[in-house]
């Protein structure tokens, strides 16, 4: 085994850059349209109909920028699921 040893201003200075490219790269998984299999995802469903029908039945809000991309816009999905939440008594 191999100890390391380094100064505590080093150490931080280590953990702050691993805390920021940690964030950095979770910006990029929380952006506001996502492709449908991360709607699929967080919605926890499988099939591409049930994500059509929550689509057209307008609980979840969509994009299409091109004849066969659709993104969907995450806040809506994490708000429809909220909405059909459940409270315990």
């Amino acid at each position: 085994m191999e100890v390391i040893c380094m100064e505590d201003a080093a150490f931080y200075k280590l953990i702050e850059a691993v805390v920021e490219k940690l964030n950095s790269q979770n910006g990029q998984q929380n952006a506001k349209w996502i492709p449908p299999s991360e709607a699929m995802q967080l919605l926890n469903i499988k099939s591409k109909t049930s994500l059509q029908a929550l689509r057209d039945n307008g609980k979840i809000r969509f994009s299409q920028p091109q004849k066969k991309v659709i993104l969907y816009d995450r806040e809506s999905i994490l708000a429809y699921l909220e909405d059909n939440a459940q409270n315990i008594f």
